[in-house]
């Protein structure tokens, strides 16, 4: 059956048809034609398809059917009805009524149970999910947890930037989905690149944030061609200007719209767009490219398109409280690892996690970060002790709440004596680790969520 593999490996995750094909071979004759049809595949990918099987197929005229001996071999592709999952509803129902609250700095809405059904369902539809790997970028709506109820057998991943998504996904799945923390402006996790057949995300509805997020699903999937991205967008009718600056960003990235499915998701909220948004299948074409990642990409808050930095003023007075030269202020980048000796940061847009990601890409004997009064990470005593519990294997920290002024807040990190080597090494693998349990060997510290972060750190 090795050619046979190889033309249902060249259609990717578009393999259903050819798959759907197989199985109305094995109940008998079928004309050609309406084995076309009924597999909803290309005639000449079906012509491909009967070559491969060879002296499996019988022919009498223009009808063909699996020769009856042969018929076993194939069991694997009989025609079922649709998997369905009882009480799908009234789980997700039930998870989302306990999600974490959104988050309008993030662009948060929340889709509704029915929304987030109807995607496991469409994407288990349309696509094989038992082979394919699906990657999330973003998931407060919790799409992945209704895929994973649906087909526990689907290989799912979730890149978010919000730490308590990640967190309650993992609980809900039990560990089977994958949770791992990004900025998509920063990059990618290395553990995702080009390792993804479909990437399914709902972005922030600007032409900067919807270019981002696609432009980095592009850069996840194993063959961007025979990959495909799904991603839910919605503008208002009374402004249709601004979803042509979105098609056209889609456009310019490479992607061609396969299908938009009109309204397929619904939000409480958003009722500036009718509280709906369409489906965007994409087809990357051969030209599919990168992106610069933009700063801007959120409608609301400090990372909004129209925010602006704190301004040199505020970040000379860090560089001041550093109270040492600083030799160089690089961009909150933590991409790769950031070395010096004395480092300055304004992260006075941080929405919560940066912080923490940046002081482990940092290696400097002092560190001094700007960031907002109301940092998650300062806003309490147990807040601030869970950071210095991560931490104190490689830093000291001193957290000055209401410096340089009352908006802002600076945390000076000074490297201990004998820092901890992998919290110095964090874009390592940890495979290359000693202890740490083999299901983390492919990843890299800097990309862990904060909750395996805290059960791991202290074990290194």
């Amino acid at each position: 059956m090795s050619s046979l593999n190889e033309v249902l490996a060249s259609h990717g995750v578009h393999q259903r048809p050819l798959r759907t094909a197989i199985g109305l071979l094995g109940d008998g004759w079928i004309r050609f034609d309406e084995l076309v049809r009924r597999a909803a595949a290309p005639r000449r990918s079906v012509e491909e398809l009967l070559a491969a099987l060879g002296t499996d197929l019988d022919r009498d005229g223009d009808s063909v059917r699996l020769r009856p001996d042969a018929v076993e071999r194939y069991a694997e592709f009989r025609v079922c009805e649709e998997k369905s999952a009882p009480g799908l509803l009234a789980e997700m129902s039930r998870l989302i009524s306990a999600v974490p609250p959104p988050l309008p700095a993030l662009d948060h809405v929340q889709a509704t149970a029915e929304t987030v059904v109807r995607r496991a369902e469409w994407l288990d539809a349309r696509y094989d999910l038992g082979r394919a790997r699906l990657l999330f970028l973003g998931d407060h709506d919790l799409t992945s947890l209704a895929v994973h109820t649906l087909r526990p057998d689907a290989d799912l991943t979730v890149v978010d930037l919000d730490e308590r998504v990640l967190a309650y996904v993992d609980e809900h799945s039990d560990g089977a989905v994958r949770t791992l923390h990004a900025d998509l402006r920063v990059g990618l996790p290395h553990a995702v690149l080009g390792g993804a057949d479909l990437v399914f995300s709902d972005p922030p509805y600007t032409p900067e944030g919807m270019g981002l997020f696609a432009a980095r699903g592009i850069e996840a999937l194993a063959d961007p061609p025979l990959g495909r991205l799904l991603l839910a967008y919605g503008y208002s009718p009374r402004h249709p200007a601004l979803g042509g600056q979105v098609q056209q960003e889609l456009l310019r990235l490479g992607l061609t719209f396969e299908a938009i499915l009109p309204d397929f998701h619904s939000y409480h909220g958003a009722q500036a767009i009718g509280a709906a948004a369409d489906l965007y299948v994409c087809q990357p074409t051969a030209r599919a490219r990168k992106q610069k990642a933009k700063q801007g990409i959120y409608t609301h808050g400090p990372q909004s398109v129209e925010a602006t930095g704190s301004g040199a003023a505020l970040l000379d007075r860090v560089r001041e409280i550093a109270d040492r030269p600083v030799v160089e202020t690089p961009r909150a980048d933590w991409s790769k690892p950031i070395n010096g000796e004395v480092l300055a940061f304004d992260l006075s847009g941080d929405p919560g996690p940066w912080l923490l990601r940046l002081l482990l890409a940092t290696n400097a004997s002092r560190v001094a970060v700007l960031v907002p009064n109301s940092h998650p990470d300062l806003v309490s005593a147990s807040a601030q002790a869970a950071l210095h519990a991560l931490l104190d294997r490689k830093y000291q920290l001193k957290l000055l709440r209401s410096l340089p002024d009352n908006k802002h807040a600076v945390v000076v990190a000074d490297l201990v004596e004998a820092p901890a080597v992998p919290l110095t090494r964090a874009h390592a693998r940890l495979a290359n680790v000693p202890g740490v349990d083999p299901a983390l060997h492919p990843y890299r510290l800097i990309d862990l969520p904060r909750h395996t972060l805290e059960t791991l750190l202290p074990t290194l």
